[in-house]
């Protein structure tokens, strides 16, 4: 792989997601050739990208992925290809041996996948009033993380919920990531109050970019997704949002700040790890 650009354009695709895979299909494919023709270097598209977030939809819609048999990641390998992208593609219901994961690939720009990643964090929660939901009624937790090395940088990878354990931000900052990705889709109870709050928390934390993509907001669907995807730069700074329509928006992001931002504030080389430490249990030695 060739190396890593410096400055990188990201485009986060803000996408109304129906009960017609095929439909959501066209859509995201209409979405990465649109940004590329912006000159985006990187794309990302929301989490569960291709159904309709529900309990009742993940079983319907997913695909084996590792079977080779995914229309949906065949769909965006060759979307990868044709626009010369690297494509962080959202989440899609993965089923494997049995198990239901929300799962995210990323292709380089020639259509080969780097990355598998599946959500770590299940979203289990009973807000009284205002909303329940158990994603694990259907599916089954994600056991690794996923550090992936592209042509528009480091970058590491989480899906929604991930976005509130800091500890996995903090393993990625150590791994040399740049730029962490969250599709996502937060709510109308939490995303008001939570999504940029955690977003900037974990890019102020670990002094890197992140990004969280989510869906448009369709009122006709079971479940009603925040939007305002953004990117948040590394002095947690929001470098653009959209609102909560179906779009597309842009950042130029150049990993230099990176550096500047730990020079000026070394807090890695601040801490107390005589006091405390992080334990990564996935690192192979």
């Amino acid at each position: 792989m060739p190396s890593a650009k410096s400055k990188v354009k990201l485009a986060l695709c803000q996408l109304l997601t129906t009960d017609n895979k095929e439909a959501n299909i066209s859509t995201a494919q209409s979405a990465i050739k649109e940004a590329a023709s912006n000159g985006a270097d990187m794309v990302v598209l929301p989490e569960m990208w291709n159904c309709p977030y529900s309990n009742d939809s993940f079983p319907t819609f997913a695909e084996d992925i590792e079977g080779g048999t995914s229309q949906s990641a065949a769909a965006m390998a060759e979307a990868a290809k044709q626009h010369g992208v690297t494509l962080v593609a959202g989440s899609m219901p993965e089923k494997h041996a049995g198990n239901l994961y929300n799962t995210c690939l990323v292709f380089d720009c020639r259509g080969q996948q780097l990355a598998r990643f599946r959500k770590m964090h299940l979203f289990d929660i009973n807000i009284p009033g205002k909303i329940t939901f158990r994603e694990s009624d259907t599916l089954t937790a994600g056991e690794n993380i996923a550090v992936v090395d592209t042509e528009a940088g480091r970058l590491g990878l989480g899906i929604c919920y991930d976005i509130r354990f800091p500890e996995l931000a903090m393993i990625y900052a150590r791994q040399g990531v740049q730029l962490i990705l969250y599709p996502g889709a937060f709510n109308m109870t939490t995303g008001p109050v939570h999504w940029e709050l955690l977003a900037k928390a974990r890019a102020v934390d670990n002094q890197l970019f992140v990004g969280v993509c989510s869906p448009a907001r369709n009122m006709d669907a079971s479940y009603h997704a925040w939007g305002h995807s953004m990117l948040v730069g590394p002095f947690g700074q929001v470098l653009a949002t959209a609102e909560h329509e179906p779009g597309i928006i842009y950042a130029d992001l150049d990993y230099a700040e990176v550096d500047e931002r730990r020079k000026g504030m070394p807090l890695a080389t601040q801490k107390r790890e005589d006091l405390y430490e992080l334990v990564d249990k996935t690192h192979k030695a």
